[in-house]
Formats: C-alpha cells, structure tokens, sequence
C-alpha cells in the first residue's frame, strides 16, 4: 500500500445565543458531550469513557449501521474555562490508521451570546479520510451543538414552571 500523509488546517467559526460558560459546559460535561458527539441514530456505541482534564483524555469507539469500528483517542492539552480548549486526538477504522489532529476551540462573548472559534490542524494518513471530508462532518458536529444548547434552554426553561 502507497503511504502518504496530508497535511491540513481548517478554522470554522460559529456564533450561538447561548452564554460562553453554557458552551463550554456542552465541551466539558460526559452526559451532554455524549449527547451531541457520539450517539445518533444508526450508531452503535462500543465504548466512551470521558475526563475532562489536562492529561485526561476521552476513548470513543462506535460503528454506524453495521460498518467497521471506528475508534477517537483524545487527550486534554490546555483548558480555560469557558475560554479555551485544546485538544489533540487521532482517529482509526477498523486497524487502519485516519488522523492524528491539534484542535482549539476558543469561546469569546459575542453580545449576549458565544462566538465559538474551532481550528483544526489535521495529518491525514493515506487517502483514508479527507481534510474536506472532516471539515464537513465538523460543520455537522457544530450544528448538533446548536440544537444542543437549544434544547438545553428549552428544557431548564421548562423547569423553572
């Protein structure tokens, strides 16, 4: 098999009506980060262990609709709260190697609300997985974070009657 190694970085940004401190709990919390990231429909969770913490790290391993295992190994590198995450993770089909990324993840007020600043620098590993393909599913990822928070609100809301 040809070896071969892109390198990519891409930045997304993202504003939500919610406060910089309810972002980051949505990044830092196991129950609410399980919610948004890792279960959906047609996927399987194997395993998801979680602890937010520099030096602490996360193991997700699921499958979608009967498909291979895919396995994230994530480790905390730097963490302010409700400012700034950075983490560094890689990720595997099945035995084969995808990605080894850096992410920042940088929460700044904007009005009455969070601007949500993700980079990624990404070395994808033998055609297996895209950096446009990854840019995609995090587009996704952040919109599942939108609906998140949305519901998050309307939940607690609720709550208080």
């Amino acid at each position: 098999m040809e070896h071969s190694v892109i390198h990519s970085t891409f930045t997304i940004e993202r504003t939500y009506p919610q406060s910089p401190d309810r972002v980051f709990h949505a990044f830092a919390d196991k129950a609410t980060v399980r919610r948004w990231r890792v279960d959906g429909d047609g996927f399987t969770v194997a395993e998801f262990s979680f602890d937010f913490r520099v030096g602490g790290g996360e193991v997700s391993r699921f499958s979608y609709g009967g498909g291979p295992e895919v396995r994230l190994d994530a480790q905390f590198q730097d963490i302010v709260p409700d400012q700034r995450i950075v983490f560094s993770y890689r990720m595997a089909i099945g035995p084969q190697p995808m990605s080894a990324s850096l992410t920042t993840v940088e929460l700044t007020p904007s009005g009455d609300g969070t601007r949500l600043t993700y980079t990624e620098q990404g070395a994808f590993f033998d055609g297996v997985d895209s950096a446009k393909g990854r840019e995609e599913g995090t587009r996704g990822l952040l919109e599942a974070l939108a609906a998140e928070l949305q519901k998050w609100k309307l939940e607690h809301h609720h709550h208080h009657h």
